[in-house]
């Protein structure tokens, strides 16, 4: 049981200007921190042959997603105690920082490290924009401002590949991290000149240092194991399965940390809540899934169809526009209606519909196709992304916004995390199955270790390439075939899950009154 605190008052109403400033200066630290988690797959290339380290190089993305996923709960919470804009402005500051020293990384260890520092502010940005709007916004507004902040960071995280494929052609890989310092500049001026006097200061300032340290021990091996096992090392490989075992340590001491902390990082008591305990596991699957295409679908149109990374880039655009077009609709309804339920339920059924004819796809598959399928991706994925977060801030107390939306983020993350790295297994050993299938005349030589990129498969002969570009099509299909039962689970957690209309009190309707007293407890 945890010290009890009155509710937090957001401070005097606002006017439409000061809260669409803060809205603007939220969602350009959003747009970046979304932008960066794959903006730099399409300039690694780049990135070799300047710095080196081809060895290290996977360590460019892994260093960002350890640091920002291991960090969102512990920003979440403390942003919770100290306020949004003290928490907002050193998270933006520490972005800001590690962008400018990636920009001017002069080997491939610094690159790394600064990626890490980078990350470690970008794990606050999504969670602070939501708990912001939460501060800032009515409550039956909500849906319509996370509507747009979800379809920003679902476009902006498609739109990645495309952004650093154009930056690394026009002015070099560099830019597409120093492009960060004034863009990031102007989202700090502007949300912290809009957050003044908005936003009171928080409660206990007791910070739980132990449950921090705690979230990142427990956090950090479980992604050095997905990031290891299905490439460096199997996954039964002694250090991977002791990986395994710290994370199961450390997270039963996180739990039990948590239970007595005066002011836990990660709240147990709201897992006390069905609705948040239901969105969590919900986040996790439906994150797996929102990944595969976000990854997958470009892969594709590069390595079977030939395709340049900016031409595969526009193939997902109609994807990026059926993402910003259900997000916002569903958060306009949201608003209108107060109702939620709906958008998690029809979207992880879209994702169903999506992934089974995407299991089935070949070589000889009109682009066409792939391309409607993966707009009716994009309207799944846009129903996914904010309508469960909107609804836990509605049953939770004001004053745990911060750490529940941080929460769900973190669970969102971390199926995201674990989907690339079972999907991606999958794909190497598909893969490499059909390769040694169809070795034969002309096939000769062909394995998956020659085969790392685009370039390699293009510079193939006709004979081989065909039988390449075959084995990547089916490769994939099996991909996207491995998803339909976890989109399945999510469809069940969705239905599973209690409806609730939040008033403009901010108590829900069709929340059982066990849970609402669950949330009013904290």
């Amino acid at each position: 049981m945890t010290t009890s605190h009155p509710p937090v008052s957001s401070g005097p109403e606002l006017s439409k200007r000061q809260i669409n400033r803060a809205i603007i200066g939220v969602m350009t630290g959003l747009l970046l921190s979304a932008l960066d988690q794959t903006v730099v797959s399409t300039a690694l290339p780049s990135i070799v042959s300047d710095v080196g380290g081809l060895e290290n190089l996977a360590w460019v993305i892994t260093a960002y997603l350890l640091t920002s996923m291991a960090s969102t709960p512990v920003w979440g919470k403390v942003s919770d105690q100290f306020g949004r804009r003290i928490v907002f402005v050193v998270a933006t500051s520490i972005f800001i920082l590690g962008s400018a020293l990636c920009g001017v990384s002069q080997e491939i260890t610094q690159l790394i490290a600064a990626r890490a520092v980078q990350g470690l502010g970008a794990g606050a940005l999504y969670a602070l924009a939501l708990s912001v709007i939460a501060d800032v916004v009515p409550v039956r507004d909500r849906g319509r401002y996370q509507g747009m902040v979800a379809g920003v960071f679902g476009i902006a995280t498609l739109a990645g590949p495309l952004v650093g494929g154009a930056l690394v052609d026009a002015i070099g890989w560099r830019w597409i991290f120093l492009i960060n310092v004034p863009l990031g500049l102007l989202s700090l001026v502007v949300t912290a000149s809009a957050l003044r006097g908005i936003t009171a200061e928080r409660r206990s300032r007791t910070v739980d240092y132990l449950g921090a340290t705690l979230v990142v021990a427990a956090t950090t091996p479980l992604l050095l194991y997905l990031s290891w096992a299905g490439g460096e090392r199997g996954w039964t490989d002694p250090l991977s399965l002791g990986l395994v075992a710290v994370t199961v340590v450390l997270s039963v001491a996180l739990v039990l940390v948590e239970r007595r902390a005066a002011e836990p990082v990660v709240p147990m008591v709201l897992f006390k809540l069905r609705l948040f305990s239901l969105g969590s596991a919900y986040s996790m699957i439906a994150g797996l899934a929102l990944f595969t295409g976000v990854v997958f679908l470009p892969v594709y149109f590069q390595a079977v169809k030939g395709m340049s990374p900016f031409t595969a880039g526009l193939a997902v655009v109609p994807t990026m526009m059926g993402v910003g077009f259900a997000s916002i609709h569903a958060g306009n309804r949201m608003s209108a209606t107060g109702r939620f339920k709906v958008f998690p339920v029809a979207g992880a059924a879209l994702l169903v519909i999506t992934m089974l004819p995407l299991g089935f796809i070949r070589a000889d598959t009109p682009s066409w196709l792939v391309i409607l399928l993966g707009v009716v991706f994009g309207i799944g994925a846009g129903f996914t992304l904010q309508p469960v977060i909107t609804a836990v801030q509605g049953v939770v107390a004001p004053a745990d916004i911060g750490a529940a939306t941080a929460a769900v983020s973190f669970f969102q993350r971390l199926g995201s995390a674990i989907g690339v790295a079972l999907l991606g297994a999958v794909l190497n050993s598909r893969f490499a199955a059909l390769l040694d299938d169809r070795a034969g005349p002309g096939g000769e030589g062909l394995n998956e270790a020659t085969l790392g990129s685009v370039d390699a498969i293009k510079g193939l002969a006709r004979e081989q390439r065909d039988i390449v570009v075959g084995a990547y099509g089916e490769a994939l299909a099996a991909v996207f075939l491995t998803v339909v039962p976890f989109a399945v689970l999510a469809l069940v957690l969705s239905l599973l899950m209690p409806e609730s209309s939040p008033p403009e009190d901010g108590t829900a309707d069709d929340v059982p009154e066990k849970e609402k007293a669950v949330g009013e407890e904290r």
